[in-house]
């Protein structure tokens, strides 16, 4: 029985230490695994397993839910990370949102607007600590156009009226208007509504004052707690644009919000810089500014949509914002260039009755230009003096989105059978003219580029389109004595003839200059010409 005993424990203490070999068996047995299973050892990393399995040592990518709302590669999905309104789940919410909801082109065609202009704009939102719904307004102000001119005179991305504009420090002249600047109408925007919600101590009676003026909510709130009634935005008699104005930009942040829920996905738009403020100094050809920064002119004016005409404004902003590639290169261009290089310039030999004005209109610029480029303090010159102008490096037309040009496409638009010419008179008002040609005075000032309130400057043309066939007209011939600032095309378009008949009838060229006094022999329907013609 001791035998059996002894050659148990014996057997015991033999499988115990198979079982725990020695460090060189260990070592021989590894050895002799990687000889049998090379595939296997060729998979293993080389160094020590240990290390790396330590949980101090594991490197994950974080979450998307750690990523901050600025390193999202989508602005809209930085947009919808810092939303904060509570929207209502109203009639007036919902309306808006169905619209949305329903024209997904529409919002397409908004994003593609906004995606220049984007960033900058949630940038400073940011930077300010504003709510960052506030990036969603432009689409309902103007629908991110930056040409966008309503008929209560509101213009540009952001629909400031002249006072309101002039009052946030945005000038607007014959060579500029901060309106349609969108760097600069951002910020003014933005000043605007702060103080806005620093008077209500509420963002949504804020943008309500930002639509119809903060003495017409003001009003309102009073009315409404005279009568024991709630003054919360959507207690109050407001007008009707306005009443509808605010749960657009909710039913906006909604969707943005919630874009699972409406299975909605919006053009995405980088979220990186895409403009870069270049700075000349002084007043540049906009096509120059074009040629050396390497892109179309077309595109760089649309970028910069506050300059009116050919040039920026000889008194400023001397601003351009440019795609960082193309501000690379006009920057290199200015590093080298002279001052005098930005414009192309003309001598002019002052002639007999001109003055600073007739001069300016024929160069296409302003009196004090020359003024300024000529170190004139009055409004004295003599014949026989020669003067600098700052002139366009390309024909006019080139410029296609300059002040002029937007409203000769505007007007050339067909918007009926038949179009009529009126030369503005003095005493002209649109209510007078909707009236003698039986057309609506919105529409009237629409197809002019113009609100119905804008001021009719004599002289300047409207076109009046008619829905039936203009009745014939009286032919004759008459004899039209020119005016100082005339030229060739003015006088063809005061007397709805052509340019090239003027010259047929006269045998001149538009080459040549009109003289003051000259004699012109016209061929005018006189059903069609106005009164001070």
């Amino acid at each position: 029985m001791k035998k059996w005993s002894l050659l148990a424990l014996s057997a015991a203490l033999l499988a115990g230490c198979q079982t725990t070999p020695e460090p060189q068996q260990q070592a021989e047995q590894k050895r002799s695994t990687s000889k049998e299973s090379p595939e296997l050892v060729s998979e293993q990393p080389q160094e020590p397993l240990a290390p790396i399995l330590q949980p101090e040592n594991i490197i994950e990518p974080p979450p998307v839910d750690e990523l901050t709302p600025q390193q999202e590669q989508d602005i809209w999905q930085r947009i919808r990370r810092q939303l904060t309104f509570s929207v209502p789940d109203n009639k007036r919410v919902t309306a808006q949102r169905n619209f949305y909801l329903k024209h997904p082109d529409y919002m397409n065609r908004v994003a593609e607007r906004a995606a220049p202009f984007m960033h900058l704009i949630v940038e400073e939102i940011e930077k300010r600590g504003l709510p960052l719904e506030l990036a969603l307004l432009p689409i309902v102000e103007s629908a991110f156009d930056p040409f966008a001119y309503s008929h209560g005179r509101a213009a540009g991305v952001w629909q400031f009226i002249p006072g309101t504009a002039r009052h946030y420090g945005l000038d607007i002249n014959w060579w500029y208007d901060g309106r349609r600047d969108v760097y600069a109408s951002t910020h003014a925007a933005l000043d605007y509504l702060t103080d806005l919600n620093k008077r209500f101590d509420n963002w949504l009676h804020a943008l309500a004052a930002y639509n119809s003026g903060g003495g017409r909510v003001n009003s309102a709130i009073r009315k409404n707690a005279r009568a024991g009634k709630p003054t919360d935005f959507w207690s109050l008699d407001l007008p009707r644009e306005t009443r509808a104005y605010v749960p657009k930009l909710l039913a906006l942040a909604d969707i943005l919000r919630h874009q699972d829920r409406y299975q909605v996905s919006w053009l995405p738009i980088e979220n990186q810089p895409y403009l870069t403020i270049v700075e000349t100094e002084s007043q540049i050809d906009l096509a120059l500014a074009a040629e050396k920064a390497g892109m179309e002119l077309a595109q760089l004016h649309h970028y910069n949509s506050g300059y009116n005409r050919w040039a920026t404004d000889p008194a400023g902003p001397h601003r351009l914002l440019l795609p960082a590639e193309n501000a690379e290169q006009l920057r290199a261009w200015l590093a080298v260039a002279e001052q005098k290089d930005l414009v192309r310039w003309t001598r002019h030999k002052v002639k007999s009755g001109e003055s600073l004005i007739v001069i300016a209109k024929k160069y296409h610029t302003t009196p004090q230009a020359i003024q300024q480029a000529n170190d004139i303090r009055g409004s004295l010159i003599r014949a026989g003096d020669y003067l600098l102008i700052p002139a366009a490096s390309l024909d006019l037309d080139e410029y296609q989105l300059s002040a002029d040009q937007r409203l000769a496409s505007t007007q050339s638009k067909s918007r009926g059978k038949t179009k009529i010419n009126h030369t503005i008179v003095s005493g002209d008002t649109f209510w007078d003219l909707s009236r003698k040609y039986n057309v609506n005075l919105r529409q009237l000032a629409s197809w002019n580029g113009m609100a119905p309130t804008d001021p009719l400057r004599p002289g300047k043309n409207l076109v009046v389109w008619l829905q039936q066939d203009e009745p014939a007209g009286i032919t004759r011939n008459i004899h039209y004595r020119v005016r100082p600032g005339d030229s060739l095309a003015r006088i063809a378009q005061r007397f709805n003839v052509t340019i090239g008949d003027i010259e047929k009838w006269n045998q001149i060229s538009r080459s040549n200059y009109l003289q003051p006094g000259q004699r012109l022999k016209l061929v005018v329907d006189v059903t069609r010409v106005s009164e001070d013609s």
